[in-house]
């Protein structure tokens, strides 16, 4: 099976991404691999803070998830696969797909105005033919029915 991974956070762009790859997946009878990273927390000398720190973090990050899988689900009736994983984006990406080989494309939103996030500025910068997958930049100027033709 076809599988689209998406990068998700806290932005309307990685929300558009989602949408494209869920419907792109619908159409071709695919599935959605929901990832989102949790950056390396600064340590922090004393360890119950760093362990609440990190804990919180992650509870943000779940959250994330769970609402875009709902999204998803509702949009399209998929079930997406969820992942949480905490260390480096790209490595972590890499990790992802070298994993899964029914993994067929990396999908990124685009900020709709300003400089592109790390993760497109490292993909498609010096590592953009190093992927074994196409990646997917989809703009995040797009509203719901462009998204809905193009996918």
């Amino acid at each position: 099976m076809r599988v689209y991974l998406v990068v998700i956070d806290n932005s309307p762009e990685s929300a558009i991404a989602l949408r494209f790859a869920a419907r792109r997946a619908a159409k071709t009878g695919g599935g959605v691999e929901i990832l989102t990273i949790i950056e390396p927390q600064e340590f922090i000398a004393f360890g119950g803070v760093q362990a609440t720190i990190e804990e919180e973090a992650r509870l943000h990050a779940e959250g994330l998830v769970a609402g875009a899988a709902g999204t998803i689900v509702e949009e399209s009736g998929l079930r997406p696969a969820i992942t949480v994983r905490q260390g480096d984006g790209p490595k972590v990406i890499r990790e992802m797909i070298a994993a899964n080989p029914d993994i067929a494309a990396l999908v990124l939103g685009a900020a709709a105005t300003g400089a592109p996030g790390p993760l497109i500025a490292h993909f498609s910068g010096h590592d953009a033919g190093s992927l074994p997958i196409p990646l997917m930049i989809i703009p995040g100027s797009l509203d719901r029915d462009a998204i809905d033709r193009l996918s």
